[in-house]
């Protein structure tokens, strides 16, 4: 693991920034996880579309639907007129209990647009209606079926790249494991945004960053425990569940990770590069020294952000090309 001392700072410097998370708590307050979970996405959808920005002039958006393991899972795609042939699948995060389509709507159409490839975002079933691992289970049926069913989709199956953020982040890597272990097919690479990894939350970013502005690991031990529930840990190999449990990372897709300051997922990122290149897979890890958790909203606003973005979706073409 990289050694990043504790900082005695509270939270970043940027003022933007602050202003963007004063902003969210208008819509998520920090003790929103007390709630209902009805009422905590209510208050995460209204979160997204204060954030929303927009789509873009001359982007197709078409919602599509594949076969899943427990019925039909909604996809949507975005094609910008720009595009190149290559393509990207977006899990969005959410703690594995909120979000959807709509929750990253703009966020894909800006990769897509930026990036100039075909996206398509994953509707997964949610917790704790749906513990682990019906949101891997769907993750892993979507990719397989855009894999499918590329030539319709107007893709290049040998220019997929798997990317998501949080708690996407977590079911991109996972999917990328499952695929190499079933010698499947593999994505060209994977972009993984502060992702949820399964650290080792008694060290590192866990414990120097677990006030975090925007995310604690308070809050990241109760989103971990919606989605695990009471019985289905055991329902899979644990690494799909945490995928810094895999010991062999040989055969993975090369890795673009993005590590905020200002977030106990932090470390997570800097760990699972190591792993990912001390079995020979290239793995590179964007440190954003002042940004937090969730920052992907705050792209149009923050300067630090809006760099951040446009590094993704850099990473995202060039993966794609």
């Amino acid at each position: 693991m990289t050694n990043l001392q504790d900082d005695p700072r509270s939270g970043p410097d940027e003022d933007e920034i602050w202003d963007f998370m004063e902003a969210g708590t208008q819509f998520y307050p920090a003790d929103t996880t007390e709630l209902s979970i009805g009422e905590q996405r209510r208050c995460y959808d209204n979160l997204c579309t204060h954030f929303h920005a927009g789509r873009p002039d001359g982007l197709k958006v078409t919602d599509l639907t594949c076969p899943g393991p427990a019925g039909v899972i909604a996809l949507r795609q975005y094609v910008p007129e720009n595009c190149n042939g290559g393509s990207a699948i977006y899990m969005h995060g959410g703690g594995f209990i909120l979000g959807g389509l709509d929750s990253h709507d703009d966020i894909c159409c800006g990769i897509a647009v930026e990036a100039g490839i075909t996206v398509i975002a994953i509707h997964y079933r949610l917790a704790p209606e749906h513990t682990f691992p019906a949101a891997f289970d769907d993750c892993m049926a979507a990719v397989e079926w855009v894999f499918d069913n590329s030539g319709m989709l107007d893709i290049d199956a040998g220019r997929i790249v798997l990317a998501g953020d949080s708690a996407g982040g977590n079911l991109a890597a996972a999917v990328c494991i499952a695929r190499r272990d079933q010698r499947q097919k593999m994505p060209v690479g994977q972009v993984l945004v502060y992702p949820a990894l399964g650290g080792d939350r008694s060290r590192g970013s866990y414990v120097s960053r677990r006030h975090a502005p925007g995310l604690t690991t308070a809050d990241i031990e109760y989103y971990d425990q919606m989605y695990l529930g009471t019985v289905a840990a055991g329902t899979r190999s644990p690494k799909f569940h945490a995928p810094l449990l895999e010991t062999d990372c040989a055969g993975l897709p090369r890795a673009f990770l993005v590590a905020c300051e200002w977030d106990p997922l932090r470390d997570d990122c800097f760990d699972y590069a190591d792993r990912l290149r001390s079995a020979g897979v290239a793995a590179q890890v964007r440190h954003e020294p002042e940004l937090v958790h969730a920052c992907l909203r705050a792209r149009h606003t923050s300067p630090a952000a809006r760099a951040m973005f446009e590094a993704i979706s850099a990473a995202i073409s060039d993966m794609a090309q």
